[in-house]
């Protein structure tokens, strides 16, 4: 491939490195496709899970790269940035893409190791490295924060709110010129269309993994002070448990919650057009957020959004247009805002129609891949467009 290529030339080998088979197969599958399109030799690389035959079957190559998600043992680590360089020597893509905080180090990395100079990097949210603050964390996160300057240097980094960006500029780790703000993975409009509201008891459902960081305790205790009240309606969990991740809700904890009775978890739903057309508010409070596709898929189909005011969900949740922000970690609060809606169908409508207009304009698949699209037309054989 000659240098200064642009992203429409054919024959370019691409390859999108993530944390999961589910993360490439649910946010970034029409990018893949969109790039085939254009001529692109797409490659795929992910830990395994039950997507990956997905993959497959959507015709593209994947190759299983599995990585401890949590691991922070200094010698293991190093070795899975050397396996991750073996496959970019043996692949030798001419652009790669990074997603989520680990695969962006690594991926970042290992991109310098074998010399690929057309790297483009997603933070899709920030991690326990930011975020957290136990000893451990403490200790190594100026180690890994050099880690990510060498990396990011000379790449494109797509964020996904101002949030993410001020952070990553507060600790110096990107400069202007390297900077994009693509908001999301896109939601597609015509799968996730509106849909009235079912009558009978109104429906708040939470949809999200069965993190404490989704704000799930702040929504149970919302539901049960809700609950006390005569408002004919139900609080809905909806997803699975994630026991790899530290904040993982235990699936014990989960159902006792409904054996209470003061909310009901559905599990992971496959038809989650289906669970929004139950539905008659949307919440997730969540602490941080790259953007929540759960709440861009919501507002696609119509319903009035609740979080808390907090970054990636402040986004999309516009307070009084879209929906209605809660106080932060602040679960009085969130109950007044669910509360608000519950008793105000015309407001409720009102919001959900605002909330789709919203997504028709800012969110559409189709507009997250061209945007991404033009930031891979920025790199030149040598790196980023000056």
């Amino acid at each position: 491939m000659a240098a200064g290529s642009s992203s429409s030339d054919s024959n370019v080998k691409t390859l999108l490195f993530a944390n999961t088979a589910w993360y490439l197969y649910n946010f970034r599958l029409p990018l893949a496709m969109a790039l085939r399109a254009e001529g692109h030799n797409v490659v795929l690389v992910s830990p395994g899970d039950e997507y990956s035959q997905q993959l497959k079957e959507a015709g593209f190559k994947w190759i299983d790269f599995p990585f401890s998600r949590k691991g922070q043992n200094p010698i293991q680590e190093i070795g899975t940035i050397l396996r991750l360089a073996k496959l970019y020597r043996e692949e030798k893509p001419d652009l790669v893409h990074h997603f989520t905080v680990k695969c962006v180090l690594y991926g970042s990395l290992a991109a310098k190791l074998t010399g690929i100079r057309r790297v483009v990097n997603s933070i899709t949210g920030l991690g326990y490295l930011f975020i957290g603050n136990n000893l451990s964390l403490r200790i190594i996160r100026p180690i890994v924060l050099t880690m990510y300057r060498i990396g990011l240097k000379s790449s494109q980094v797509i964020f996904q709110n101002e949030d993410d960006l001020r952070q990553f500029q507060q600790y110096n780790l990107v400069e202007k010129k390297q900077v994009n703000i693509i908001r999301g993975s896109g939601v597609d409009i015509q799968r996730f269309t509106p849909t009235p509201e079912p009558d009978g008891r109104k429906v708040v459902v939470l949809p999200a993994r069965m993190l404490w960081d989704k704000g799930v305790a702040e929504f149970v205790q919302a539901a049960r002070i809700l609950g006390k009240e005569n408002l004919n309606a139900i609080f809905v969990l909806v997803g699975d448990t994630y026991t790899e991740n530290p904040a993982a809700v235990p699936e014990a904890m989960l159902r006792e919650w409904q054996s209470e009775g003061v909310v009901e978890w559905w599990g992971w739903q496959s038809d989650m057009p289906g669970v929004y057309a139950k539905s008659h508010i949307v919440c997730l409070p969540s602490y941080r957020e790259g953007l929540p596709k759960t709440l861009i898929e919501a507002a696609a189909c119509a319903r009035p959004l609740v979080a808390f005011d907090a970054p990636g969900s402040r986004e999309v949740v516009i307070n009084g247009d879209t929906g209605l922000l809660a106080r932060f970690k602040d679960a009085g609060d969130l109950a007044d805002c669910l509360r608000k809606l519950l008793m105000d169908a015309e407001g409720r409508h009102r919001m959900g129609l605002n909330a789709r207009i919203l997504a028709e304009k800012e969110f559409s698949t189709d507009r997250i891949v061209r945007e991404t699209l033009t930031v891979y037309s920025k790199l030149q054989g040598d790196g980023i467009t000056e």
